[in-house]
């Protein structure tokens, strides 16, 4: 399901142009002040990273800029990109043209799921036909592999090449596609430089807090009876977003992984207090990433859950390098240890081991999102990882189908 606390960008207006023309008027021109307004709306990219959009797209000189719009949504837990494709493609189809245009670019990309190629292909092609937009935009399927969706591995698909991250010394804004300076921005954050072109820097700080401003889309899931894609002002407290709007339990809720398959479980003792923004998270080691928050119930075995997800990522890595072809698929069989068959503390040593072995050594960083992962399970979950040594398990129910 599909609500919206707000009318930011989940307007609802779907693949309309007149509906769409109707709430937000004509594309604003993209120019130098765009820039500007972006730097000083402190918006951050959507994308999980977090970097200021505004510095990134000051970033961007030399001869022939590309711009790249990432849509790939790689991470399984996550949808937000898909709803806001299919809720408001023509505000992100405008915050792409004025993001071109503002940097210069002479090629724009959008990098989606095949399943919306199509659909998008046609909504391009029905704005330069009506000439809302005359940007030039091809869309570019993605392969639909966790890692497909790194900014490398976009790249590298927009080249015709097989879509999997690579080592860079220079920034992509320099040398990016065929050597080109790139612009890689994720739609969300382009729907937002949509609003902001149109409606303003105050307008945009209105939402969110002094230091991180503006809404976000956040994926809900697991143990929610109110699953699905909803756009809240960042700072808001977890347990509400969790218990009101997700419709959970919180008192039967276990805990919490927010930012994705490479985020970081929370237990429900340390969600009291805790607000969806960097600044809050980061005192214990979270980041609101690309705004998933998944709920385990207290019936879920945690470092089950963990195991089948740490399984996932060793599958899904490029296996370019010694930490994601040799230490990955270890790390997994030895947390599924863990888990499920050989629980104690060698098992428990052996996963510090390959965590240190694999952490910050990869070609990219999808080993480090692993580690992390695995880490915070560990501190989560830290009285399961004792009763799993003796034969029990918090989520008793589970544990009695071994």
């Amino acid at each position: 399901m599909t609500t919206s606390s707000l009318t930011h960008i989940l307007s609802g207006a779907a693949f309309d142009l007149d509906r769409h023309a109707h709430m937000f008027g004509p594309v604003p021109a993209g120019d130098d002040s765009v820039i500007a307004a972006v730097s000083r709306s402190g918006l951050a990219g959507r994308g999980g990273a977090g970097f200021s959009a505004g510095a990134k797209m000051a970033a961007i000189t030399g001869r022939r800029p590309v711009m790249i719009a990432n849509g790939s949504e790689g991470e399984p837990l996550s949808s937000k990109d898909a709803v806001l494709l299919s809720d408001s493609p023509h505000l992100v189809l405008d915050g792409l043209s004025i993001a071109a245009a503002a940097v210069r670019a002479t090629d724009a990309f959008l990098v989606v799921p095949a399943s919306h190629a199509e659909r998008l292909r046609n909504a391009i092609a029905e704005r330069r036909h009506s000439r809302w937009d005359r940007t030039d935009v091809h869309v570019v399927a993605s392969a639909g592999r966790f890692v497909s969706g790194e900014k490398t591995a976009l790249i590298a698909a927009v080249e015709g090449k097989p879509p999997i991250p690579r080592s860079s010394l220079t920034s992509s804004s320099k040398s990016g596609v065929k050597g080109r300076p790139t612009l890689v921005h994720n739609v969300e954050t382009l729907a937002h430089v949509a609003t902001i072109a149109r409606f303003g820097v105050d307008w945009f700080r209105a939402s969110g807090t002094a230091s991180e401003p503006g809404t976000m889309l956040v994926t809900l899931s697991g143990a929610v009876h109110n699953p699905g894609v909803v756009e809240v002002p960042i700072g808001s407290r977890l347990e509400w977003v969790v218990g009101d709007i997700g419709r959970a339990d919180i008192d039967h809720t276990r805990a919490v992984l927010v930012g994705g398959y490479h985020g970081t479980w929370i237990n429900r003792a340390d969600l009291a207090g805790r607000r969806l923004s960097k600044e809050s998270l980061a005192a214990i080691g979270a980041s609101p990433g690309a705004g998933v928050v998944h709920a385990l119930a207290v019936d879920t075995c945690g470092l089950r859950a963990t195991a089948d997800i740490v399984d996932y990522l060793a599958r899904e890595s490029a296996g370019q390098c010694g930490p994601c072809l040799n230490g990955l698929p270890r790390l997994a069989s030895v947390f599924g240890d863990l888990a499920y068959h050989r629980p104690g503390e060698q098992t428990l040593n052996e996963i510090h081991r390959y965590a240190g072995l694999v952490d910050g050594r990869g070609a990219c960083h999808h080993p480090d999102g692993t580690v992390r992962l695995v880490r915070s399970a560990l501190t989560a979950f830290a009285d399961d990882v004792r009763l799993h040594s003796t034969g029990h398990c918090e989520a008793r129910a589970l544990w009695g189908n071994r």
